[in-house]
């Protein structure tokens, strides 16, 4: 019995194995870190992370209904622009549905009379509202085939559109946010026998987050041996980065050492390689059992030198912690180590 073989040239055949300098190249690129944004991002002043937690990037020759995604933008816009957007829809509704009542006869509306509620049209806006919200209050009326499609369409029309904004209302309120203030700045401060790179986190919500997990990582530019420059990643190995209880502040420390990416840099160093710290919180609110996150970034320019934190907290007379949120942003100066 003859055994089948493979050709080499089969898709099928055994992967070539790289050697030499292209191993090695290939062996770097599988060690180098990227968090999603590349390398080749090396325009000056190109952050990466907005202060909202937003990525700062543009997508062009996007199809227009991945570009307008509805529902993320009415789940994740602040209340007053969705309030202001669903009132503008309803309005607008029945603005249309007036229309259609005037176009088919005022006269196969029957109670609306010309002379109150300002004229047909707003006889005509009103009876489209308690058509569409189901109300009815009864003196007005369709009357005519027409009129009565008109009707009947715009109260099937009123079911969809109040089953969405219900759903829409439930998914803001259900949908969990951590609510983690950050410092306006990160400092470098003296910590023990050396310095250290910080920033200041709290929680401005009354609910309690639990297993709250930081990770933060050096972005900035270098230079090729060819003279290119690309933008690299490091990861800042933090002094503690999980606490299973956060009720009060938390002071994120990156005790630099000898092997960190940021020992025995200046702030013109920092300035030079457009340096960004960028920094992703997960945790488990315990209102929803759900995992929230927060993302954040501090640019070499809001990096303070020679600053420490202000304690923001003291204890009162019965032994009760007292904590200030105004003094998230407070500093003292100090010497570097």
């Amino acid at each position: 019995m003859k055994h089948k073989t493979t050709p080499n040239n089969s898709p099928t055949a055994r992967p070539l194995r790289l050697r030499g300098r292209d191993s090695d190249l290939v062996e770097q690129e599988e060690k180098r870190q990227d968090l999603g944004f590349g390398t080749k991002i090396n325009e000056s002043y190109a952050r990466l992370v907005n202060k909202d937690g937003s990525f700062n990037v543009e997508r062009r020759h996007e199809g227009f209904w991945n570009r307008l995604n509805v529902y993320h933008r009415l789940i994740t816009m602040d209340w007053l622009p969705f309030l202001g957007w669903v009132f503008v829809f309803y309005f607008l509704t029945n603005v249309i549905f007036a229309g259609l009542y005037l176009l088919a006869g005022a006269n196969n509306l029957r109670g609306l009379d010309e002379l109150s509620l300002g004229g047909p049209f707003w006889g005509a806006f009103f009876f489209s509202a308690q058509t569409i919200t189901t109300v009815g209050y009864g003196h007005m009326s369709p009357n005519g085939f027409l009129t009565s499609s008109i009707a009947a369409v715009e109260s099937l029309l009123g079911l969809f559109l109040f089953a969405l904004a219900t759903g829409l209302v439930y998914g803001r309120f259900s949908r969990p946010v951590a609510h983690i203030r950050f410092s306006q700045n990160a400092v470098f401060a003296p910590y023990f026998d050396i310095n250290a790179w910080m920033f200041r986190i709290i929680h401005e919500r009354a609910n309690q987050l639990v297993d709250v997990e930081v990770e933060v990582s050096l972005s900035r530019l270098e230079t090729k041996p060819d003279g290119t420059r690309y933008r690299r990643y490091y990861g800042l190995p933090l002094e503690r980065k999980k606490v299973s209880f956060f009720p009060n502040n938390w002071t994120l420390v990156h005790p630099i050492q000898p092997d960190s990416p940021l020992h025995g840099c200046t702030p013109e160093q920092l300035a030079e390689s457009d340096a960004e710290f960028l920094i992703l919180l997960r945790a488990i609110d315990d209102t929803f059992s759900q995992m929230v996150h927060a993302r954040y970034s501090y640019r070499y320019d809001e990096i303070l030198w020679g600053r420490k934190f202000r304690p923001m907290f003291n204890s009162d007379a019965q032994g009760d912690v007292l904590v200030d949120l105004n003094q998230l942003d407070e500093t003292d100066e100090v010497s570097l180590n």
